[in-house]
């Protein structure tokens, strides 16, 4: 072929790895740009690299090609459980599912005051919107206060603009757990593992009404007469008048 034997067997020692880090951290943020804007951004920080060469590398990495990009979530901080000291200054609120008989998915909604552990609601139906988790806490900041604080998941009732809004108009601050993380919201996830023990795995449910009488029954059963080590053996409203 009278092709130089160092031709052949050469290989570029270009080092583009800088130029790969900076596309790959703007296709990153902004996944929704092109090459022009993500080339100004590289201008815009004083990087001096040549257009071709950028073009080149952002061609090789695929990122001329159209890309599927999912939603994300902001960015949660992760904060400690605090120690409450009084009531509705932090609540917390968690989704559950389980079964009828029939195989018809239920769900349920619980809410608790974080302070003494009193269980405030447990909505039950088929679904949960979060209008629905609107009109629950109307029903139960009707007797009991408007809580200073919310912690709650990423689900979607939790994100709806209509909780949000709710919320900032109430002057609620929402706490959101870091996604992947229900240790951060364990007191919940313990009242919760109490319910599915107590009721969920105990019995069987013919229809969606047997199992809001049981969850009335056991609610109140459980403010007034159940022994919760945190609260040194005292139940919920027993600890309150402390």
């Amino acid at each position: 072929m009278s092709l130089p034997r160092s031709m052949y067997y050469y290989s570029s020692r270009r080092d583009d790895s800088q130029v790969i880090n900076k596309l790959l951290e703007l296709s990153d943020k902004r996944p929704s740009r092109g090459f022009d804007h993500y080339y100004g951004c590289i201008r815009n920080e004083g990087l001096v690299w040549n257009h071709k060469r950028v073009k080149r590398v952002y061609n090789l990495l695929g990122l001329n090609l159209k890309r599927k990009h999912k939603k994300r979530l902001p960015s949660r901080v992760k904060e400690p459980l605090l120690k409450t000291d009084r009531i509705n200054q932090i609540w917390s609120m968690d989704f559950m599912t389980d079964a009828l008989m029939s195989g018809r998915k239920v769900r349920l909604l619980n809410v608790m005051d974080d302070f003494n552990r009193e269980v405030l609601g447990i909505e039950v139906d088929f679904s949960i919107s979060g209008e629905r988790v609107i009109r629950v806490l109307d029903q139960i900041i009707d007797w009991r206060g408007i809580p200073e604080e919310i912690r709650v998941d990423n689900g979607p009732e939790f994100l709806s603009g209509s909780f949000v809004n709710y919320c900032r108009t109430k002057n609620i601050r929402i706490r959101y757990i870091q996604p992947g993380k229900p240790v951060q919201n364990a007191y919940i996830e313990r009242l919760n593992r109490t319910i599915r023990e107590d009721i969920l795995d105990a019995y069987l449910f013919e229809d969606i009404s047997q199992l809001r009488i049981l969850t009335e029954e056991w609610m109140e059963d459980y403010n007034n007469n159940y022994p919760l080590q945190p609260l040194h053996g005292k139940s919920p409203r027993e600890y309150m008048l402390l």
